[in-house]
């Protein structure tokens, strides 16, 4: 199923997932080192009568932020439709849509925007921050976690995306192995955040995800439709959906 931007901008919503898949060197060493076929995610946020925004981090400084009106490099709120397009357009990606269900509610966009009002600005990982933190994310511990398979029209390159990932669950463990005191680990880890952490930490806020794994443990395939990333309280993410984006 593919469907043109100006219908992907109409239906998105908040909470909704927007993730990217590109051919070029860095596009290929961020699949190959978190086997996945895609390398960016962001999230949509759509309060009011504000248009589309982008929930996401990035390493560029292409586009004005929308919380500060300013220029900045790392976590970003932007325009949706002229994000999609620089990512489509600038760095050569192809864009998929992934639709929350039951969509957010009033609380989640509060905390949504209280989210936002944290990070925005955070720097995003140099190369070599980001190689350490993908690496540490990745160290097993000894729980199994998934198998899974991805079927449909998706963005399927032959990645396994229960190979190589890691056996835990990413939870960082406080007193007699509980997931507690992951707040301050969280908080620590964020003085720099790339994509995922942003959005991972989203949804966390949200109520969409669990609390107390590390930040790192995520990265964009976990958003993939082949990972089977569980969401708390009876919420699911539909099939990426392919968005046809206009050449400018």
């Amino acid at each position: 199923m593919s469907i043109s931007l100006d219908e992907a901008v109409e239906l998105t919503r908040t909470g909704d997932l927007w993730v990217f898949r590109g051919r070029s060197v860095p596009d290929r060493a961020i699949q190959f080192t978190t086997n996945s076929p895609v390398n960016h995610v962001g999230m949509a946020v759509v309060l009011d009568d504000m248009p589309p925004l982008m929930w996401h981090a990035e390493l560029g400084r292409s586009l004005t932020d929308m919380w500060t009106g300013t220029r900045q490099r790392g976590v970003q709120l932007h325009d949706l439709r002229d994000a999609v397009c620089v990512w489509a357009n600038r760095y050569g990606q192809r864009g998929w849509l992934r639709q929350l269900e039951p969509p957010a509610d009033t609380a989640m966009e509060e905390a949504v925007l209280r989210t936002v009002a944290r990070l925005d600005g955070t720097p995003f990982p140099s190369t070599a921050q980001l190689a350490w933190r993908w690496a540490r994310g990745r160290v097993p511990h000894p729980r199994g976690r998934r198998s899974t398979s991805d079927t449909g029209d998706r963005p399927d390159d032959g990645h396994r995306p229960d190979a190589g990932r890691g056996s835990d669950d990413g939870r960082v463990p406080g007193p007699a192995g509980r997931p507690d005191g992951g707040s301050q680990v969280r908080d620590r880890a964020l003085e720099t955040a790339y994509c995922a952490e942003v959005v991972a930490v989203t949804y966390e806020a949200m109520g969409l995800l669990p609390a107390g794994r590390r930040p790192n443990w995520y990265d964009p395939g976990r958003f993939w439709s082949g990972d089977d990333l569980a969401l708390t309280g009876g919420a699911q993410l539909g099939a990426e959906i392919e968005v046809r984006i206009p050449p400018r």
